[in-house]
């Protein structure tokens, strides 16, 4: 796997992204210098829109299938039961392991394993089933 490289300075691995568009960073520094001249973070955070942006990755996908349309991502933003456990401050942390891990998959095993990280999953699952069902 190849290591995760901070997009503002290309320099270091990352540690963390951006609250608005996702973009990895390694520092406050790089935070401030993608804050100051790339980010369209919102200005007011009253506004409630819902921003599908994915990180700047490659992925190998054995099946096509497996890939979300826009429709179905949209449909996961907008769940008000994805948006409740995603409030969960232990869900965030786990997400965050995984997602910052240089062995994804195997953290995606271990927290296979978790109650609540199931329970997120099927609900995933079900919005995903019920929109390719035209529920």
């Amino acid at each position: 796997m190849v290591p995760r490289q901070c997009e503002v300075c290309q320099d270091r691995l990352y540690k963390y992204k951006c609250p608005s568009c996702l973009m990895p960073y390694c520092s406050l520094e790089c935070f401030k210098r993608h804050k100051e001249n790339c980010c369209s973070m919102s200005s007011s955070p009253q506004e409630e829109t819902i921003s599908l942006m994915l990180p700047n990755r490659s992925f190998v996908v054995d099946e096509t299938s497996w890939i979300l349309g826009s429709e179905q991502l949209k449909c996961i933003a907008e769940s008000i039961g994805i948006q409740d456990a995603l409030k969960d401050k232990e869900l965030q942390k786990l997400i965050q392991k995984i997602d910052s891990s240089s062995e994804p998959e195997e953290e995606l095993d271990k927290a296979k394993e978790r109650d609540g990280f199931l329970q997120f999953t099927e609900k995933i699952l079900s919005i995903i089933s019920s929109k390719e069902q035209g529920l």
